[in-house]
């Protein structure tokens, strides 16, 4: 059974791969190569897999590289998007806080003005009870008037009853209309004065209603203000926050870090107070100040962005080719751990600083080939290995995206790539948690 399958199977075989022979002809002898079915089977579909090999690695290489090109471009795009949403959120940050001081200034002028309208309204009010009270003296020495006069006209009498002395009685008669007279001038001016200060007082109260109306319609307009600015403030606020906490980040330890650096003259807003008087705080006062206090936050927060490696070493189109932990050795084929992420591209591809920072390395390592390492603030420092040419010195202070290498192959290397690590307090951690902490922001 055996014997008549294997002679179908050759047979077929015969049908599509003739047996061949190879002549190899010299001068003195000529000899040829047999070629059976079967070894022209096993070369035919060798060459086969090769071709298909080569295929699909070339398709892989491009949709890998398609890939990368696009999560650049939109990398770029949501950082050049998050910048002008941070730049408008600074502009309308200003705005308003213009705008909120110079509310707070008219609250002020006007608190003043009523302070003024009040003092003037008890001064008139104390006039009022001044005039009032000398008309009642006025009055009171007006009816003693009377009764003195009265009690002249008693006296003539009598005088003409008893003596008959004419002259005397003419000389006291003639003096009481003369009191008489001035008693009732005096008693009408200090009237007019009276109705003046009560018409005084009206227009004073009819202004200080107006005022107070005003005042209403001022603190409306300061809510709306501080509502929009909280809203703006909680929108700035959060992703940041975020992207530090998924990086695994303190944010109290890291603010407070960054406040101490920046504590001199150029630093981040201090927070004011917009208390005027020696009394506590009000409402609208609390929320200004909490909203400064949100504002020189937020300016904290792009400060100690700058400074962790929130981005991506390699801008150019490039393959991510193995990641952080343990992995097959590409030289030794053995298990070894990878403290970093590598970044296979082309030969002399840009290279940038990933947060700012001191350079305080910048030659060559063993393993690592042409190294730079940077010392970043918290405590973080990255590693940029088997470059090709470096582009800073030892002691060089870098900014985020400064071109600091070119890509190469230096050093324990299989081809051309960036080695990035990142230190945390001197101990290796995955590069690839910062850079995807950022996505959302920038």
């Amino acid at each position: 059974m055996r014997t008549r399958l294997a002679i179908k199977i050759h047979a077929f075989l015969e049908s599509r791969f003739p047996e061949r022979r190879v002549f190899l002809k010299s001068d003195s002898d000529t000899r040829f190569i047999r070629l059976k079915s079967e070894t022209q089977l096993i070369a035919f579909g060798g060459a086969t897999l090769l071709v298909a090999w080569t295929i699909v690695a070339t398709a892989i290489l491009l949709m890998d590289s398609i890939g990368a090109s696009n999560f650049r471009e939109q990398a770029k795009r949501d950082q050049a998007t998050y910048q002008e949403r941070l730049n408008a959120l600074s502009q309308e940050r200003d705005a308003r806080a213009d705008e909120a001081v110079a509310a707070q200034q008219r609250f002020n002028a006007a608190l003043t003005q009523i302070s003024a309208m009040q003092t003037e309204l008890l001064a008139s009010e104390n006039r009022r009870r001044e005039l009032e009270t000398g008309v009642e003296v006025i009055q009171t020495t007006l009816r003693a008037t009377m009764r003195q006069r009265e009690a002249a006209r008693a006296e003539l009498e009598r005088l003409l009853d008893e003596k008959g002395d004419t002259a005397a009685v003419e000389r006291v008669a003639a003096e009481v209309p003369a009191q008489m007279d001035f008693m009732a001038a005096a008693l009408e001016r200090t009237a007019e004065q009276r109705d003046q200060i009560r018409a005084d007082a009206q227009s004073a109260l009819a202004a200080r209603a107006e005022l107070e109306l005003e005042i209403k319609l001022m603190e409306e307009r300061n809510d709306q203000i501080f509502r929009q600015l909280e809203e703006a403030m909680t929108i700035s606020l959060e992703p940041l926050d975020k992207m530090f906490r998924s990086a695994g980040m303190p944010t109290d330890r890291i603010i407070e870090e960054v406040r101490r650096g920046y504590s001199g003259q150029g630093g981040p807003l201090t927070p004011l107070s917009f208390s005027t008087r020696g009394e506590e705080p009000s409402a609208d006062e609390l929320r200004a100040n909490q909203l400064l206090q949100q504002m020189d936050q937020l300016n904290l927060y792009r400060i100690a962005a700058e400074q962790a490696p929130f981005a991506s070493p390699v801008r150019a189109a490039v393959r991510f080719t193995s990641g952080y932990g343990y992995r097959r050795d590409p030289k030794t084929g053995g298990k070894r751990m990878h403290n970093g992420s590598d970044f296979a591209g082309k030969h002399g591809t840009d290279i940038h600083a990933t947060a700012d920072g001191v350079v305080t390395h910048a030659g060559w390592q063993s393993g690592f080939g042409k190294l730079i390492k940077i010392r970043h603030a918290f405590g973080i420092e990255t590693y940029y290995a088997h470059n090709s040419q470096l582009r800073v010195k030892v002691g060089q202070r870098v900014s985020r995206g400064d071109h600091i290498a070119d890509m190469g192959s230096t050093g324990r290397s299989t081809g051309t790539h960036l080695h990035y690590e990142v230190h945390v307090n001197g101990r290796p951690v995955n590069p690839m948690t910062y850079i995807k902490a950022s996505r959302n922001v920038f």
